[in-house]
This record gives structure tokens, sequence and C-alpha cells, in this order.
């Protein structure tokens, strides 16, 4: 039996919300002893860490990513990607179905598996289109690519703009009892947009996008919610509006669960003086008081998890007049820090909360908890550790990052999946020569 001893360890768990040192055992590949008893179990054959008093967590689940492979493998690849998440401490990530070919058939669903499991690093799972094509016309082979393995439906940055393939879709996804994830954005406000409406876009010359595209799709698809049932998600929610209508729904006791990402509580739509590509995103940048809004809504739980919303793009499409330039930035390798340095009201376990145990409920998959009997999704981690973010550094292929030379706390050291070690920051800048 293949063991593996953590010692003096912080164990964080979210789902006691606890922070207590301790010791955890991993028995081929699951966690079979918590706290006192894990040291007395262990064998003389056992592979021991000493954790020196950092943080052991549940590994995180990042709910939102692109990782462009099949069909743009120079902006990233599931392989790059999967060094990215790593290094991120993300265990699980789940990838949006706009690749080319579109993942609206059961042989790209496999393919993207085949892909991850390759790689035997980060776990790598996928949606499924919710329309076919992405189109927003007919709904999906929703059956067959569930079974396939599907873990939901979405047509990614996309919204689901007709009203009536919205229905559809939310009620053969209840039959299915599959998880719908929509990109709240109501085109006829937002095409042709640049940045958020205000005056800032006025003084810079550039289209704003009203935050009522958000809130509109929003409070559309709460009230179709109440008449099919079943279980929606919104992604990257920006919006005091949109935030609220989510809060309302959730009082009224409907299966409704939302997430942001980092940049939209860590920046406002000031990033994006200079016109400074890096920071235009889908949706844009916000107002200050709507970035406050989003860390109200994480602070009182209405924004169930934070995904990274990696959306890796290649130089040739960020270096353009802003108009022109694609959306989108990286975030695995900042997801972990930037959620420590700017929610430092939240602790640590109600951090992980967010980040591991709520996207792995929401997903349904077996992850995101300090729990007996649950697979060794870890990561080791620095809570306290000072760095700067240097896109040089970053495993991503591509580097369109705004956080260039910021200063964050909070660094991953090791991560496991299964109780393997997949990732050794130590070992890795050794290996490097670097200190």
């Amino acid at each position: 039996m293949e063991q593996t001893l953590i010692e003096n360890a912080r164990l964080i768990n979210p789902s006691s919300d606890s922070d207590e040192t301790g010791s955890l055992l991993i028995e081929n590949g699951v966690i079979s002893a918590i706290g006192i008893g894990a040291s007395e179990r262990a064998n003389g054959e056992a592979l021991r860490i000493d954790a020196m008093g950092l943080a052991l967590a549940p590994g995180i689940v990042d709910m939102r990513v692109q990782l462009r492979e099949p069909g743009e493998e120079h902006k990233e690849t599931i392989s790059s990607g999967i060094a990215a998440a790593k290094a991120g401490g993300i265990t699980s990530m789940v990838c949006l179905p706009s690749t080319k070919p579109v993942i609206d058939d059961v042989s790209v669903v496999q393919f993207v598996a085949r892909r991850g499991r390759e790689e035997k690093g980060t776990k790598v799972y996928c949606y499924a289109a919710a329309t076919q094509g992405l189109r927003g016309e007919q709904i999906s082979e929703m059956g067959l690519l569930k079974e396939s393995g599907a873990l939901g439906f979405t047509d990614a940055e996309r919204t689901i703009q007709d009203a009536r393939v919205m229905t559809r879709v939310l009620r053969y996804a209840r039959g299915l009892d599959a998880l719908v994830v929509q990109h709240p954005e109501d085109r006829s406000l937002a095409e042709g947009g640049d940045m958020n409406q205000g005056r800032l876009a006025d003084r810079l010359g550039l289209v704003g996008i009203p935050p009522e595209a958000e809130a509109i799709i929003v409070d559309r698809d709460i009230r179709l919610l109440r008449g099919t049932g079943g279980r929606c998600h919104f992604a990257h929610l920006t919006t005091r509006a949109s935030i609220e209508a989510v809060r309302a729904a959730k009082r009224d006791g409907l299966n409704v669960s939302c997430d942001t990402a980092p940049h939209y509580f860590c920046l406002n739509e000031e990033a994006l003086k200079g016109y400074r590509t890096f920071a235009k995103v889908t949706p844009p940048l916000r107002s200050e008081e709507d970035r406050e809004a989003v860390i109200e809504g994480l602070l009182d739980d209405t924004i169930d998890c934070i995904a990274s919303d990696h959306s890796p793009q290649d130089q040739d499409s960020k270096r353009l007049p802003l108009p022109l330039a694609d959306c989108g930035m990286i975030g695995l390798e900042t997801l972990f820090a930037l959620s420590v340095t700017y929610l430092q009201d939240l602790s640590l376990p109600q951090i992980f909360r967010k980040l591991s145990s709520n996207p792995a409920k929401i997903l349904r998959i077996e992850s995101g908890l300090l729990q007996l009997g649950m697979p060794a999704d870890l990561l080791l981690c620095d809570p306290d550790k000072t760095w700067k973010i240097e896109e040089e550094r970053m495993r991503s292929k591509s580097k369109n990052t705004p956080f260039q030379e910021l200063e964050v706390r909070g660094l991953v050291m090791k991560t496991f999946v299964d109780g393997r070690l997949i990732f050794d920051r130590e070992a890795e800048q050794g290996a490097n020569g670097a200190g």
C-alpha cells in the first residue's frame, strides 16, 4: 500500500471552516486519516513530507478555463495549460467548448478527456456546447454529451440570446439533471463595445458596454428558471444589479449559483487608461462601485465561486488598437495569490470554499474537501509569501496579464493529484538553479 504522510501542516478545511495544525495521511491516492492518528497509522515505508507549518488545503477547482486545444494551439495547449494550472495549485479544471471544432460532439469531449489523461497532471474536464456550433439556435445532443463526460452545458463567451432557446436548454437540462452555465450579456447592448460604459469610455473615445447588458440576461434567465426548474449558473458576474438579482433568487429558493474572476474584484475600468489592451476582457472591467459590489457578494456568499476565467491570447491578438484587440487575460497561476491578496476579509477556509469546495459541489465532482475517502487532490501553500508576477516566468503559452510586476501574497509550493506529487516548486527551482 502506497502511503504519503504530510506532517506539521496547517490543515485548511473549508467544509468545517477549520484551520488547525496536524497531519494528513494518503493511502493509494485517497485521504485515509486526518489529524490525530494520521502519524500512527503511517507505516515505515510511507513517504514523509514535513510541511513546516505551511497550509495544506483542497486543490483548487477552476470551473472556467479556455485551453484553446483543439484549434488554437499557438495560444495554449492542454499541456501548457496543465503546466500553468498545477503551478497555481489547480487540481481540476473545466474547459469551455469554444474550441475549433466546438465541443458539441462526443468525439471532441473524448479527445479532451484523453489528452488530459495523457498529461498525468491536473484533471481536465469540459463543458459541452448548449447549442450546436455555439450558434444559439438548435440545442446540442445534450444527453449523449453528458453521458460522454461533459460536466454541464454552455455557449462559452456567447450568450444564449433567444429566450425560447434558453427555455428549451433549461428544460432539457433539468430532465438530465445537468448544469447550465450562462455568459450573461445582452448582445444588442454589448455588441461592438470596448469597455464599461461611462465617463472614462467617453473620454477615451471608446464604445461603452452598459452594466444593464449583464443584468437584463440575469433577470431574464432567473424568470425562465422559475418556470423550468433545474440548475443555472451565471459566469463571471461583474455588476451590482446582477449580483442583487442572484441574491434575491437564492432567497426565493431557486437552484441558482454564480462565480466571478479575480480581475473583477482586483481591477476596475481605470485599468484601461492608456488603452491597455491586456485589461480588455468580456464582460468588461466595471466601475469602482461594481467592483466593491463583487467583493460584497463574495463576503455574503451570494457569489459562490472564484474562477480564473483563463483566456490566453497571443501577442498578435492583443498588441492592436484597443477596439481591434481580442478580449481575455491569463489567470491560472495567479488565481490563488490574487484571491488571498485582495480578499483579506475572508479567512483561508472561506477563500478555499470559493476556490475548491463550492465549485466541486456545483460541478458534482469528487474534489474540494479535506475529508476521509476523498481523492487526495491537495495543495501545500505559503499564504504569507510575497512574490512578483512576471510574465517571463508564466508557464502559459500566452502572457496576456495586466498584473505584470504586481507584488502579491500567497504562493503554491506543492500540488498533489490523487496523492501524486505533480508540482514541487522547490525541486523545480533547484533544477533550474533558481533561488
